[in-house]
């Protein structure tokens, strides 16, 4: 048996890095899931996004668990696509228990993240999006008045500043940390609203992580290549984790195994935030 047979779960940001190890992970463990992405590029972002054959790689991933899946590309910008999606995944399912608001870029490289776009996009998908999620799953999770779990994918950067320099003060790198931060805000807000209905609401607050967000030519070389000394730097003196160590983490907190957790944001960060 596993943790979450006869669950099902919807993710946000799914066909790949983070998200997909959730999706796996959770069908791993009983799950059945929804898959929600763009699965195209945006202009404002420099390394290459998800495609339509991320998410049918996803999906085979889910299905070789022998569970069910729902992929579905949508934009998490738009809060008429969220509420489709939602909508879709509540009429092939009949429900859905267990959520992870995990879509996010980071569009802080090249001339792109110079522009406003840049923040508007970042702001709309990485803040926006989340709370067009929360707000898309809250009238189910209530009414069927079996509780339920969320998670909302955070960052370091929702507790720290990491421009060290004035070129970083662009509105891709800007946003990604105002909106990481707002993360936080709805976190605490819901768990305080859906707590007496038995639904818990935390935060992961992953440090870096070995996904193409962070893992391309254009994060080396723009930010990597002269960061002081220190830089990202943690207490365990370790370099990015994997997509699957931040889903041991969220796989605990969506389980009974934190049923006494909510309103949290837990760190995985190897002490990033001790320094």
């Amino acid at each position: 048996m596993g943790r979450f047979d006869g669950k099902v779960a919807f993710v946000t940001g799914g066909a790949r890095g983070q998200g997909r190890s959730h999706a796996v992970r959770l069908a791993a463990e009983g799950a059945d899931v929804v898959v929600v992405d763009v699965a195209r590029q945006f202009e404002s972002v420099q390394y290459a996004m998800s495609t339509p054959e991320d998410l049918a790689e996803t999906e085979k991933l889910v299905r070789g668990h022998g569970r069910e899946f729902l992929g579905i590309i949508a934009d998490v910008r738009e809060d008429g696509e969220v509420d489709e999606a939602v909508k879709q995944a509540e009429e092939r399912f009949g429900h859905i228990d267990l959520v992870c608001a995990n879509a996010g870029i980071l569009p802080s490289t090249g001339p792109h993240a110079q522009r406003m776009s840049a923040w508007h996009d970042t702001i709309a998908t990485n803040l926006s999006g989340v709370f067009y999620t929360l707000r898309a799953v809250t009238p189910g999770l209530v009414q069927r008045g079996n509780g339920g779990a969320i998670v909302l994918t955070g960052s370091t950067s929702s507790f720290r500043g990491v421009a060290y320099k004035l070129d970083m003060l662009n509105p891709g790198h800007m946003a990604y940390g105002a909106a990481k931060s707002g993360v936080l805000a709805l976190m605490r807000n819901y768990a305080m609203a859906l707590g007496p209905h038995g639904i818990r609401v935390n935060t992961i607050i992953p440090a870096g992580v070995q996904t193409p967000m962070i893992q391309n030519e254009f994060f080396t070389k723009d930010l990597q290549a002269d960061a002081p000394p220190g830089w990202m730097a943690n207490v365990m003196e370790r370099g990015p984790v994997e997509p699957g160590d931040i889903s041991d983490a969220v796989l605990f907190l969506l389980s009974d195994e934190a049923k006494y957790v909510t309103g949290t944001a837990l760190p995985v960060d190897m002490g990033t935030l001790l320094i």
